[in-house]
């Protein structure tokens, strides 16, 4: 498995103490954190962080294309370091976003555009995620 510092070098961006702080967390936590709960989750492991550098660190991931930045959420953005095909999945309750997996047959044609330089696909789904669901179908009863 590629280390954070690999994948900073290998797309290009230089690794200081921070950037390798936040591609760690990204690569370790499938949870789609935002800004601030990227922040929230490092300080107590970097005393000196602020929300503007992990802010302006995921902008640098973002432009060297390190991370993706969803905007599966009209309110929040999302990261995910894990950049292989799949989709997301946020739940309209708990607000929480997902991985999906998607088949093979959808993998294969995704970047198969003849003349075209597919960068990034993204596949969003919306609804209630199993949790939401079942205690909707509880208050139901």
């Amino acid at each position: 498995m590629e280390t954070a510092v690999q994948h900073l070098i290998n797309h290009g961006i230089r690794p200081s103490v921070q950037r390798v702080a936040i591609m760690h967390y990204l690569m370790e936590h499938f949870t789609h954190p935002t800004v601030d709960t990227i922040y929230r989750d490092l300080l107590p492991e970097i005393p000196t962080l602020s929300r503007t550098t992990v802010y302006n660190t995921l902008q640098l991931l973002q432009e060297h294309n390190a991370v993706w930045a969803l905007s599966i959420d009209k309110r929040n953005v999302h990261y995910d370091g894990n950049l292989k095909p799949h989709a997301h999945f946020l739940c309209r309750e708990c607000g929480q976003v997902f991985d999906i997996e998607i088949d093979d047959h959808l993998k294969s044609h995704l970047h198969s555009y003849p003349g075209f330089k597919v960068e990034k696909v993204e596949l969003n789904y919306f609804g209630l995620c199993p949790n939401c669901k079942a205690k909707q179908v509880e208050s139901q009863n």
